[in-house]
């Protein structure tokens, strides 16, 4: 009895239409909320016609990201079938064609393109997405091969998400959120490849050519650097952006003493901010971060801690107990 190829054999097992999906990745879609932040902190959220926008630009970014994904999967496709979880993706299993995986990039190219005129948004977010498209296509080319500059470059596309967002909404964000979003941008890079360290060295098999100049070590030391400049550049953020306080209860403590005196409300998300990041780095030190996205969803504490976060600031910036400056 002849053997059927394993490819083969994947690719019956995966309907074409599940390996559509697939390939564009619609988990990672949630690293493109980030969007949002800019509108969310901006205290904008429920301005009808900005939040249109704001959600037309993560309807684009949807598409654009899921494009790259396919594009760097027809590059990865030899190595990833050498990978324990990647061998499963469609291209590196067979399941999907590279000519209907082309397709179906320039389709999520155009798509991103028609959503972008659809939302009339501004003509610098359009410019941000080929600056996007540019990047990961030069990473999928081989700059993800260099050490060091990978985690820049994947960083980077955290950064002009959320400053795509702000381009789209034309919001002023402070150079301490600047910094806090670079800062955890490299915070969840690093980790990635921290992940990805633990976990050829348990399989004894490298696919990423870039991990071989990397040590456990010194991935542990970035982790930890950009972990600590995250927490301390959001507070700089909540010292120097937080908004007036204007209800009695919080006026009455400035008048009993200056001690007690509360203008910086955002500083009450410094704890919790902490506790995200000491509860990320300790899934990274476990190997479990290679996909954030998906830590994002399933791990109890980390969603709790987003959650909360979310909350404290919805109710400082929108609940009526302080005023803009």
């Amino acid at each position: 009895m002849v053997d059927v190829p394993t490819q083969e054999k994947q690719q019956s097992k995966t309907p074409l239409i599940i390996a559509v999906i697939k390939v564009a990745r619609p988990v990672h879609w949630i690293k493109n909320v980030s969007v949002f932040a800019a509108i969310f902190l901006s205290g904008y959220l429920f301005e009808k016609d900005l939040f249109l926008k704001t959600s037309w630009a993560f309807v684009a970014f949807c598409f654009t990201t899921s494009a790259t994904y396919i594009i760097n999967d027809i590059f990865d496709r030899k190595m990833d079938r050498l990978h324990p979880i990647k061998k499963n993706r469609p291209i590196a299993s067979g399941s999907l064609s590279i000519p209907l995986a082309l397709i179906e990039a320039f389709l999520l190219i155009l798509g991103a393109i028609m959503a972008t005129f659809a939302g009339n948004l501004d003509p610098i977010f359009l410019t941000i997405i080929f600056i996007y498209l540019a990047l990961q296509l030069f990473y999928s080319l081989g700059l993800k091969n260099i050490a060091i500059l990978d985690i820049i470059i994947i960083a980077a596309g955290f950064v002009l998400r959320v400053y795509a967002g702000a381009f789209v909404i034309n919001a002023h964000l402070s150079v301490w959120f600047l910094l806090c979003v670079i800062s955890v941008a490299l915070f969840l890079a690093s980790g990635k490849r921290r992940a990805e360290l633990n976990l050829i060295q348990n399989t004894d098999t490298t696919t990423r050519k870039s991990l071989r100049a990397y040590e456990k070590d010194l991935l542990n030391s970035y982790v930890t650097m950009f972990g600590n400049a995250s927490w301390m550049s959001w507070a700089l953020f909540t010292f120097f952006e937080s908004p007036r306080a204007s209800l009695p209860f919080w006026l009455v403590l400035a008048e009993l003493s200056k001690t007690t005196t509360i203008g910086k409300l955002l500083m009450f998300t410094i704890p919790v901010t902490i506790f995200g990041l000491m509860r990320y780095e300790a899934l990274i030190f476990q190997g479990k971060s290679e996909t954030p996205e998906k830590l994002l969803l399933t791990d109890k504490a980390l969603i709790a801690a987003v959650s909360l976060w979310v909350i404290l600031v919805y109710w400082v910036l929108y609940s009526g107990i302080t005023v803009t400056q």
